[in-house]
Parts: C-alpha cells; structure tokens; sequence
C-alpha cells in the first residue's frame, strides 16, 4: 500500500513544526517542506522527513540551505515561483501554514490540483473567501480546517444538516490582557503582548489573540467555511481553554468540542480524516479542570470583534482591507512604531479609506491587500508623529 504524499507549507513556524513532529511517526511519504528563511531548521526538518523537496522562499537563503543539505540528496530550491510550482505538486494532502497573506496565492496552487487541503492559514479565507472556496469546488479538493476553533466546530457538525444549525460559538482564552484595564493595554508593551496564558504560538498571532483581532478573523473564516450567517457566530470568552468550538442545533442541542490546548490534536485530526491517529498529547482531566467558565467579550476594550463583524457583514474587499490593515499594523507594535490600542484605530481608519475597493478576481484582492497596507503605514505614520 502506497504511502500518503504530503506537502507542508509554512513549515518551520509553529503549526509547520507540530506538523512535522506528527509526522517523525512515519506512514507517510514527504513530498515538499517550504519555509520563508530558516535554512537550519529546515534542513533539519527535511532531513529528519527524508523529503524529497526543500525549499525556502527567500532567494537569499538558497546558499545557506544548500550547504545545510549537502550530501542528502534532497532537492533544494527557493524564490515564490518555485513555493508555488512546490504547492501544486501532486500530493495526496497539504498543510497549509504560512502565515498572513502571503500564504493565499500557495494556498489557490494546492487547491487548484486537488487532493486534501489542511488550512492553518486563515488569512486565505479572510481575503479572498469566494475565490479559495470556488477553487476548491472546481478541483473536487477537500478543505479541512485545523485552527483549534474551526477544526472543533468541524467535529461537531460531522453529518449536520446546514439547515439544522442554529448558531455556531467560537471560544477565546481572552489573551494576556482579559482582565487589564484600557490603561494598562494602553501601555502595553510587545513582550507583554505574546506573553499568551495558554497557548505557544508565534508573535503575530499571539498579538492578534492579545487584540482578538484572532477571533474576529475566525469570524469571518467560519461564515466562509461553515456557510453560516454573521448572526449565526458567536464569541465567548473561555479561559480554560479547554472547550473549542461549539453548535447550537434547532432542537436545543449543544454539542462541542473539548480537549487540551495542544495544536497536534486538530493537526492530526486534519492529517488523519476520516479516520483518528494516535496522539501523545496531555489528556484533557476534567476533574482536576474543576469547572468552565464562559463570558461575552468586553467590545469597548476589544473593538476588533466589532470591526471583523462589520467587514464580514459589509463583504467585498472589506475582510482583505482589514487582514492588510492589521499585519501592518500589528508589526509596527511589535517594532515599538505603534501602541497596541492603536492597532485597531489603524485598522478601521484603514477600512473607512479602502472597504470600497472591488475584490472580483486574485489580481483585485492583490491589489486591495497593497491599497490597504500603504494606507496603513500612512495612517499610522500620522498618528507616531502626532
């Protein structure tokens, strides 16, 4: 029996690296692992995987990952023609994990031949959701969320129909800054920011869960992948972590998703489908957890709930405005260029200018992403300088 071909993309961040830790198990064949820059860790990675493809996106780290593979007999390659030509190799199931939108157009390559496709890379929704969902419609691919939120809300729906979903809930940790104060989040530094409670994740993304700018982005994600209305999503803080995702049916039900805060569990979960794998991940003790706690989220202090609620409902180029917006806005905190509170008057100053820009093809949604990270810088060039 053939083994399962597999291509990582993304795969030296942190969803890369519990991916391939997965697949150190064996049972599988690995086709392509591609980074942005980290040739070291790659190599190692490719070398550990016996890959037959590493790649690193950055030119500029071609030499340094072709001395790291020297005598492996792994193909090295690097430049964003070859991530795509990497991404659009035959393969029976993707991850799909570099971070931001610089993963939509890899994301569309993989899509477009076909085979399994497992999102991590949110962003692709966001910006260009009817574009990503028609590719994979076109080629028969199947789409299988691994957030923790959307993998949790996928197990739960498991042979629903649409029409017998009343609401879907999204749960947040509520981030390093639940309980601060606007003052103290004012004040905010970028250490104290992915400083997050529960989880390990990079430093974009551990902002986005200080702001939940996070959970306002797997808003717009789950209405794409789950069909549902804006009125149908609902966000509760869950500071336990332990509860990821939730469906309310029209009879009452409740059914949800629970486990420890470990992001193998939805990655195997994804790797797997339809059937489960073995896992070494830490049990979920329900006795010793004691109880779950769930709260609505405070919007005065958290507006990028409000603001992800509104792009999804205005629709258009107003998702892709907001994503742009806030990764640059988002790395100007984290270069101490920005105050965190600012990231998201940056973000709906942003989509004031820009949320009218029509989004019908990739090119458009390219062009809106480079409108709104230039109208973002300059806005928040204005506010460092006031």
């Amino acid at each position: 029996m053939a083994l399962r071909s597999i291509t990582v993309l993304g795969a030296t961040g942190s969803i890369g690296r519990s991916t391939a830790a997965l697949l150190e198990g064996g049972g599988f064949a690995v086709e392509a692992l591609v980074a942005g820059r980290d040739a070291v860790a790659l190599a190692a990675q490719a070398r550990a995987l016996r890959a037959k493809l590493a790649l690193v996106a950055d030119e500029a780290a071609l030499p340094a990952l072709r001395e790291a593979l020297a005598g492996s007999g792994i193909e090295a390659a690097g430049g964003q023609n070859a991530v795509l030509e990497a991404a659009a190799r035959p393969v029976d199931w993707t991850m799909a994990a570099i971070v931001g939108a610089a993963g939509l157009a890899s994301t569309l390559a993989a899509l477009k031949r076909g085979g399994t496709l497992a999102l991590a890379n949110k962003e692709s929704l966001v910006c260009a959701g009817p574009i990503v969902l028609e590719a994979a419609a076109a080629s028969g691919a199947t789409l299988l969320p691994v957030d923790s939120e959307h993998n949790a809300i996928f197990q739960a729906m498991v042979g629903a129909a649409p029409d017998a979903i009343e609401k879907i809930v999204l749960t947040a940790s509520g981030g390093p800054f639940r309980n601060a104060s606007l003052a103290e989040m004012r004040a905010a530094t970028p250490e104290a920011a992915v400083k997050h409670p529960v989880w390990s994740m990079g430093a974009k993304i551990s902002v986005d869960s200080a702001s939940m700018f996070n959970k306002g982005l797997e808003m717009i994600e789950a209405a794409r992948l789950f069909s549902v209305t804006p009125e149908q999503i609902e966000v509760l803080v869950h500071p336990q972590s332990a509860v990821h995702g939730l469906v309310q049916y029209r009879d009452g039900s409740i059914l949800a998703q629970l486990g420890s805060p470990d992001m193998r569990t939805p990655i195997a979960h994804a790797l797997a489908w339809p059937a489960r794998m073995d896992v070494a991940v830490p049990r979920l003790d329900l006795a010793a957890l004691a109880k779950l706690e769930f709260f609505a989220p405070d919007t005065i202090r958290f507006p990028a709930l409000r603001l992800c609620r509104e792009a999804l409902v205005a629709g258009g180029a107003a998702p892709c405005v907001l994503n742009a917006a806030n990764e640059v806005a988002v790395a100007l905190f984290l270069a101490r260029k920005l105050g965190f509170l600012d990231i998201a008057t940056v973000v709906e100053e942003t989509l004031v200018e820009l949320s009218h820009l029509p989004v019908p093809d990739l090119p458009a949604v390219l062009a809106a992403d480079t409108a709104a990270r230039e109208s973002a810088m300059r806005i928040a060039a204005r506010r460092a300088a006031a």
